[in-house]
Parts: C-alpha cells; sequence; structure tokens
C-alpha cells in the first residue's frame, strides 16, 4: 500500500476540502485520463485497487501514471473508548482529492480500451470522476 516514508507530523489537522483542484487539472502524461468530479478522501486501498484494476484491464500494455498520493494521515480510537484521552493513532492513509483533480492517466492503448479501463479503476473509487481524453489523442486517432 502506498504510504509516505517520512512525515514532519505523525497527526494530521482534518481541514477543509472547499475549491477545485488548482493544480493537476490536467492530462500532463498520457493521452486518457481519469478526472475527479467529486471532493473525497480516497484511501491507499482504494487507489491500490483502482491501479491493480487498470493496469490488469490493459493487460500490462501502455503506460500508466497515478497522479496522487495519500499523504494524510487519518486516526481513529480504538472500539469501545470513552471519550477523551487525546487523539487516537493513525490507521489509514488518505489524498486529498478536489474536483477537477486527475487521478491516473494512460497512453499506448486504444481509446475503447482505454475508456473501459478507466471505467474499471473508477469503480474501485469512492469518488465521482469522468474519463478525459487529450485533443490530440482524438486527432491523431482520426487520421489514422
Amino acid at each position: 500500500m502506498l504510504a509516505p516514508k517520512k512525515v514532519k507530523y505523525r497527526k494530521m489537522m482534518k481541514g477543509r476540502r472547499r475549491g477545485t483542484a488548482w493544480r493537476g487539472s490536467s492530462l500532463a502524461f498520457g493521452d486518457f485520463g481519469l478526472q475527479a468530479t467529486d471532493r473525497a478522501w480516497v484511501t491507499a486501498r482504494e487507489l491500490e485497487a483502482a491501479r491493480v484494476a487498470l493496469t490488469r484491464a490493459i493487460k500490462r500494455g501502455g503506460r500508466v501514471w497515478v497522479r496522487i498520493f495519500p499523504d494524510k494521515p487519518l486516526t481513529k480510537k480504538p472500539a469501545e473508548t470513552r471519550m477523551g484521552k487525546g487523539k487516537g493513532s493513525p490507521e489509514i492513509w488518505v489524498a486529498v482529492v478536489k474536483p477537477g483533480r486527475i487521478l491516473f492517466e494512460m497512453e499506448g492503448v486504444e481509446r475503447t480500451a482505454a475508456q473501459q479501463a478507466l471505467k474499471l479503476a473508477a469503480a474501485k473509487l469512492s469518488v465521482a470522476t469522468q474519463v478525459r481524453e487529450r485533443h490530440t489523442a482524438q486527432a491523431a486517432g482520426a487520421a489514422s
């Protein structure tokens, strides 16, 4: 599972997820991408499950980029614990996702296969997404 090697502080405040993604909202590496249309915390488990589904769907052909990383720790207190006694221990790692953020990118795959694979990956995530396509890929696909 994805997790940072080292962090400055073990525990982090909850924060707010207002606004839209300022960075990482356009395709930078591949021809097809999966873009978030909603805001959420995507866990490391979800991210890994989506990545595995994506790579298996394209039968390890082409190339895949994961554009987000779970670097925020979420804490949980043990079950049946009374209130107080401080904040719980870090349990899972999440990536903060805002609307417009590109989650995955891929290239070297046909359009239909890419769209099908990205939809399979989207089913593993707890955030609403849409498939995005680079305009140059569309023009190149029409020319050939």
